[in-house]
């Protein structure tokens, strides 16, 4: 009797891949900061903005400031000294607009010891700084900005303007020209008035 044939080995199971692990889960973000985020970020930036702007100006205008004061625009200030002419021209009492866009009035008048004099006035008035006109039917000097009057001596009488107009030094030249210097001013309520630098003495 023959001997059974064997049955052949079944075939070895082939293993199954392994799964990969999963990754991890990240980890929850921590609450953002207050202050750090974009909107903040960019207010603090419009912030250091606005400000270094605003230093650049006030560094540029105090510059220019600075450099127009070391170099003034001489040109576009009047001479300081002014020839009036000859003393003989001038009327007693009388008042002539010839040198206001110059800034003062010359005249020819009696002083309170009766003297013959000529003085320079300055032509602004001692309230505000306007300008006043000299009315001849009147007599006077009449600011139009706040109705403050002056005599023809310069002396205040009327309105808000609180001490008289300044006078100007004034000389005869060598040439007996009458000079009026504006650098220098003669104030009547501090008794400069009295200087003989204020007026030139006739006769």
């Amino acid at each position: 009797m023959s001997e059974p044939t064997p049955n052949p080995p079944a075939p070895a199971a082939t293993p199954k891949p392994a799964t990969p692990p999963l990754p991890p889960k990240p980890a929850p973000k921590a609450p953002a900061k207050a202050g750090t985020t974009r909107r903040g970020f960019l207010g603090a930036v419009s912030w250091i903005g606005t400000a270094w702007i605003t230093f650049t100006g006030s560094m540029a205008l105090m510059t220019l400031g600075t450099v127009r004061f070391l170099f003034p625009n001489v040109l576009s200030e009047p001479p300081s000294t002014f020839r009036a002419g000859d003393p003989a021209n001038y009327e007693d009492g009388k008042v002539e607009d010839k040198f206001k866009p110059v800034g003062a009035w010359v005249i020819r008048n009696r002083d309170p010891r009766g003297r013959d004099v000529i003085y320079a006035l300055s032509t602004t008035c001692t309230h505000l700084g306007c300008n006043p006109n000299w009315l001849d039917a009147e007599k006077k000097f009449k600011c139009p900005c706040h109705g403050s009057g002056f005599r023809i001596s310069g002396i205040n009488f009327e309105g808000p303007a609180p001490r008289p107009l300044e006078r100007y030094a004034i000389k005869l030249s060598d040439d007996g020209q009458i000079l009026v210097d504006k650098s220098r001013k003669f104030q009547w309520e501090l008794g400069q008035w009295d200087d003989a630098d204020s007026y030139i003495l006739l006769g």
